[in-house]
């Protein structure tokens, strides 16, 4: 960081792109992607921070290609300290330029965290910090810390990593663009604070796949509406917390069960299982369910009365189990 220039200048995110020839325009559907896609992080960092701001665009200069977004408090803030203001949009510019050029190999928790640590240990925030211990400043560092570090853990770690993978995705199919820098400025354009990553590097950031990890519900208790009574890749179909679902039965031991009609199924006929619901990473960063899969099936009702099937009671055992080699760990 630019030691010349105060970190609480800081009001402006510069986007570079540096390209393979001497040109200085760029594809505009491309270049349009990449601001959206950059926009959304910053949203999404503000709205759980709690920074109430407007974001401004300024021509774009040539160097490849840069353009800046300009951050401002929103008119109705203007009652609010404009210090203390100035203090929340530093941070925010901090913040969105660390994350965004983190691997996803790490979490966006983690980075948000790292990244809120290596602001507030910057010295000229430690020597606000000690400012106000001698009431010298009227807004309290050590509690904009405190809720700063408690309202990142709230970060929609999806969106961003997807928001992430998606400016990089776009980036990475316009074959001139051979760096991409983003960087901290202040309203004179001044540097304070630049990342830099080449094009080599793009795979990094982007998604292998939109899928996120699935959750597991154990005991769940599904209402058969429609067996699949022959062999076949067939769904099944149910009512699960008050909601119909389709489902691949997984567990063949109980398909085998049904289909040589050693298990009947009769109106209001239910199971109780272990049910996976898939989960899948919208365009924007938002989870939708992919499917459902029944991995084992422990009961099935009979006349009301809860049935263990085989493969239940192998599942209990093996839980059981589990929890016993715990205690003797503990």
């Amino acid at each position: 960081m630019n030691k010349s220039i105060s970190i609480l200048s800081a009001n402006s995110i510069e986007l570079h792109y540096w390209f393979n020839d001497d040109s200085h325009s760029m594809d505009a559907v491309v270049f349009n992607k990449c601001e959206y896609e950059f926009l959304g992080i910053i949203k999404e960092f503000a709205t759980k921070l709690k920074i109430d701001i407007e974001i401004e665009t300024e021509p774009l200069e040539n160097g490849g290609l840069r353009s800046w977004l300009k951050f401002k408090p929103k008119q109705r803030s203007q009652n609010i300290n404009l210090s203390k203001q100035a203090f929340k949009i530093a941070l925010l510019t901090y913040l969105c330029t660390d994350v965004i050029f983190t691997p996803l190999t790490t979490t966006i928790q983690l980075a948000t965290t790292h990244a809120v640590e290596r602001f507030f240990e910057d010295p000229e925030i430690q020597e606000l910090k000690k400012k106000k211990e001698k009431a010298e400043l009227e807004y309290d560092i050590t509690k904009i810390e405190l809720e700063t570090k408690a309202l990142s853990n709230k970060v929609d770690e999806n969106l961003i990593k997807k928001k992430k993978s998606n400016y990089f995705e776009s980036i990475s199919t316009y074959d001139k663009v051979q760096y991409v820098s983003i960087s901290i400025t202040d309203k004179n354009k001044q540097l304070l604070k630049e990342n830099k990553i080449s094009r080599a590097l793009f795979p990094n950031y982007i998604l292998s796949s939109n899928d996120i990890e699935p959750e597991i519900t154990e005991n769940a208790v599904i209402e058969i509406v429609s067996p699949v009574l022959k062999k076949g890749k067939y769904k099944w179909v149910g009512i699960f917390n008050g909601e119909v679902i389709p489902f691949n039965m997984k567990s063949n031991e109980f398909k085998t069960l049904v289909q040589t009609g050693k298990i009947e199924f009769k109106n209001g006929s239910s199971i109780i299982c272990d049910l996976i619901t898939n989960k899948i990473l919208n365009s924007e960063g938002e989870e939708r369910i992919k499917g459902y899969d029944v991995l084992i099936v422990d009961k099935y009702f009979e006349n009301n009365t809860p049935i263990e099937t085989p493969e239940g009671r192998r599942n209990r055992h093996k839980k059981e189990a589990e929890k016993m080699q715990m205690k003797i760990d503990f």
